[in-house]
């Protein structure tokens, strides 16, 4: 329950900032060019406000709604979510949306999704300055990877040391490296540690993964850091550096073998193998009945890390780069969510949770936020009536002909576009439920 509460906490720390940020975009260029905004709101609020403020003198109300769904400002001489169908049957006033120009509207519809775009391009940069990138090579992890039965089906298996996607070298450092593999057809590994296997991908390999785990992680051998005096592993002279290798009969070249093998001889005295130095031993130990030795495990320091650190020159580009690499990915994604199993793996704000880890971390966090404000910023461009992307999509058709859509077309393409949308929202909830409960 309390890892629920906590990616509940960021999920929403971080959409509130990100539609906050989105609207902001809108309601700055609105203020640029003198046209009135009405209302200023984080969630929506039909039939009632959690908080609202106007301060004097001033034309917006800013606002707290009930409704976590998203945000929005109320522009004057808009055909917006409010379908203020009063205010448009009025003649337009001077300082109403309809009564500027093409390029001045344009801007005020794209400065949300350029808002979070730069959001993005920031976080990534204060990202690279404040903690530099710190990257374990995957050829560096000589035990290679642990994949999830999914990720097996594909080809790959326990142990595997990725090597290359297409002939290219995949680099852990680069973001985007784990989908690019996954869109390549054949990649090559290193299995049982020295034999060179090619896998052969089918095109829609990167569908056949869950969207709510990771495919795959790092394999960490089992290097002791301390002992517990009066346990099992202090009594069978075990020490500090050692690495368990076999319990038994069963071999434990990482922490995945090493728990069933303490587990099958709980409670029997057996022979461990361990490395110490350049030597290889063999001492007797007892597992308690839950499989424990009563040691602490080296975590993955034992790795040879990549580690580079910017300073604040260095750190806008790589940010830029990142932001960049994260939006070529999620673009090249989405031709995959017109097949059967895209539109099943379409989900809604329990996916987009999942995603966060089960503690706090300020680093992932921001990761993440600047990720989803990619998201944001693309999704809110495309051009379905109700998005941004909606509105903009009829003003070259108005620079071309210099006529604009009537006031009642924009009407009937707002509706359509809002019951889209909602349909869509339950749709991609629905699919977090049916994964939850049946799955």
């Amino acid at each position: 329950m309390e890892s629920f509460l906590i990616k509940a906490a960021q999920l929403v720390t971080a959409l509130s900032l990100l539609v906050i940020i989105h609207e902001l975009g809108h309601f700055m260029w609105a203020r640029i060019f003198k046209i009135r905004v009405e209302k200023f709101y984080l969630f929506f609020n039909p039939w009632f406000s959690l908080f609202k403020w106007k301060p004097k003198n001033s034309e917006t109300t800013y606002g707290i709604g009930w409704l976590p769904l998203g945000g929005y400002v109320k522009i004057s001489g808009m055909i917006d979510e409010s379908m203020d169908k009063e205010q448009m049957a009025q003649e337009p006033k001077p300082w109403e949306f309809r009564s500027k120009p093409a390029w001045q509207r344009l801007l005020v519809m794209t400065g949300g999704v350029l808002n979070n775009f730069i959001l993005a391009f920031i976080i990534y940069t204060g990202i690279a300055w404040y903690w530099g990138e710190k990257t374990i090579p995957f050829q560096n992890a000589y035990e290679g990877m642990d994949f999830t039965p999914a990720a097996q089906a594909l080809g790959f298996r326990n142990g595997d040391i990725l090597l290359e996607a297409d002939g290219k070298l995949i680099d852990a450092r680069s973001r985007s490296a784990l989908f690019g593999m996954l869109e390549s057809r054949q990649v090559t590994v290193l299995r049982n540690h020295h034999d060179t296997v090619t896998i052969t991908l089918p095109k829609d390999a990167v569908m056949k993964l869950p969207q709510d785990e990771q495919f795959m992680a790092f394999r960490v051998p089992v290097f002791v850091k301390q002992i517990m005096p009066g346990e099992p592993a202090a009594k069978a002279g075990m020490e500090v550096g050692d690495r368990i290798i076999a319990v038994g009969d069963s071999l434990t070249p990482a922490y995945t073998e090493l728990v069933p093998a303490l587990l099958a001889y709980a409670g029997k005295e057996t022979p461990i193998k361990v490395q110490r130095g350049n030597e290889t031993i063999t001492v007797t130990a007892t597992p308690t009945e839950g499989g424990k030795l009563g040691f602490g495990l080296k975590p993955d320091e034992i790795f040879e890390w990549y580690t580079t650190d910017y300073n604040l020159l260095e750190a806008v580009p790589k940010g830029m780069s990142t932001g960049t690499n994260m939006l070529v990915t999620y673009v090249g994604s989405m031709k995959h969510l017109f097949s059967k199993e895209g539109a099943e793996q379409i989900g809604g704000f329990g996916a987009i949770g999942s995603l966060f880890p089960p503690k706090w971390e300020w680093r992932t966090f921001w990761e993440m936020t600047a990720f989803l404000s990619i998201i944001l910023g693309f999704m809110n461009i495309i051009p379905i009536p109700a998005l941004d992307g909606g509105h903009v999509m009829f003003l070259p058709w108005e620079v071309v002909t210099r006529r604009k859509p009537s006031e009642k077309f924009l009407e009937y393409a707002q509706t359509a576009g809002m019951f889209f949308l909602l349909a869509l929202l339950v749709y991609a909830n629905s699919n977090d439920i049916y994964r939850f409960l049946i799955k």
